[in-house]
């Protein structure tokens, strides 16, 4: 009994590793498309994200979502602005690491979370503890700084930042399936993206046949990048808890970061460095303080749940009653938001 829940968490951080690990090391990616613009990577990424995702749904006979999701107008009008701001997102971080931003893309997903907390607080009325304050005045400060350092606003990580945030939370008012949502947010996309290609083919400027066989499959391969991480991430959310996904996905801007100083050999001078430090003080009192919250209410419900063993299991049944496993459905609906 206990060595199954051990399996399922070894299975669920390996899946964790795997899917940001994907996202971490996709900036390797992308320079491989070229000579193919972004605008056009992104229009290959739409349609073959739609033909993986329809595969993916075909295999596990999954399509009723889809009818309940027509007669529902406010859904799909949700949907349609989920699809228009990853499109966004999408487009952005390909140019940005194709001209040579990979680190100030990566600081976009490390300020993330300071905008989506920034954000509750603006559009949800939503009350935050003094140090999670705390942690956005130093994430503002890093902006700040950064906006010294660039010698403008670091246009493309606030971007970044922003549309994902808007993007997750969209996402979280729809309430759909990691899978379902990218069929239906990719479906949206689909026409205007393949209308462009076909554009793109009859004006002589697509690289889709005219690369080699090589080149063409690489960007048929974009769908099955965009789903796979998608796919292990579903399955690790169902398995490890809420706590260790929201460190886990550190490692996705981490491995952006090091590959763009490391491998792209872009510049830091003192004064991103020291923007880039703010960032990193703010998550680390993010982080801190989320831990210590998940900490308290473990406390809080095994107390409870020990109260309620002693008060009601017959004698010799053991007395404490050991605190519930983490509720692996819920907790995957709320990082559906994730990605």
């Amino acid at each position: 009994m206990t060595g199954k829940p051990a399996a399922e968490r070894r299975i669920g951080l390996l899946n964790g590793f795997a899917a940001y690990g994907m996202w971490g090391l996709v900036p390797l990616f992308w320079p491989l498309l070229k000579p193919a613009g972004a605008v056009e990577i992104l229009a290959h990424r739409m349609v073959w994200s739609l033909v993986v995702v329809a595969v993916a749904l075909a295999v596990i006979r999954r399509w009723a979502w889809i009818g309940e999701l027509v007669r529902q107008p406010r859904k799909l009008a949700l949907i349609t602005v989920a699809a228009a701001v990853i499109t966004v997102n999408w487009g952005l971080y390909i140019w940005s690491v194709n001209s040579g931003h990979v680190v100030e893309a990566s600081l976009g997903y490390f300020i993330n979370p300071l905008v989506t907390i920034a954000m509750g607080v603006l559009l949800l009325k939503e009350r935050l503890r003094p140090v999670q304050w705390a942690a956005v005045g130093v994430g503002a400060l890093a902006v700040v700084v950064l906006t010294v350092g660039y010698g403008r606003p670091p246009w493309i990580s606030l971007v970044l930042a922003f549309s994902f945030a808007t993007y997750g939370l969209v996402k979280k008012k729809v309430n759909l399936g990691g899978v379902e949502s990218l069929a239906a947010e990719t479906a949206i996309q689909f026409l205007p993206a393949l209308g462009y290609l076909v554009w793109l083919g009859t004006q002589g400027e697509s690289t889709f046949g005219a690369e080699g066989a090589g080149h063409a499959l690489l960007l048929a391969a974009t769908g099955v990048v965009t789903a796979l991480p998608l796919v292990c991430f579903g399955a690790a959310a169902i398995r490890v808890p809420l706590s260790t996904l929201g460190l886990l996905q550190y490692l996705a801007p981490v491995f952006q970061f090091l590959l763009g100083i490391l491998y792209f050999k872009e510049a830091m001078p003192p004064e991103r460095w020291a923007g880039f430090a703010l960032v990193w003080l703010a998550l680390i009192l993010l982080t801190w303080d989320a831990l210590r919250t998940a900490r308290r209410a473990a406390r809080a419900l095994s107390g409870h749940r020990a109260g309620a063993g002693e008060t009601s299991a017959p004698p010799g049944a053991g007395g404490a009653v050991p605190a519930a496993a983490p509720n692996g459905e819920a907790e995957a609906q709320a990082l559906e938001t994730k990605r």
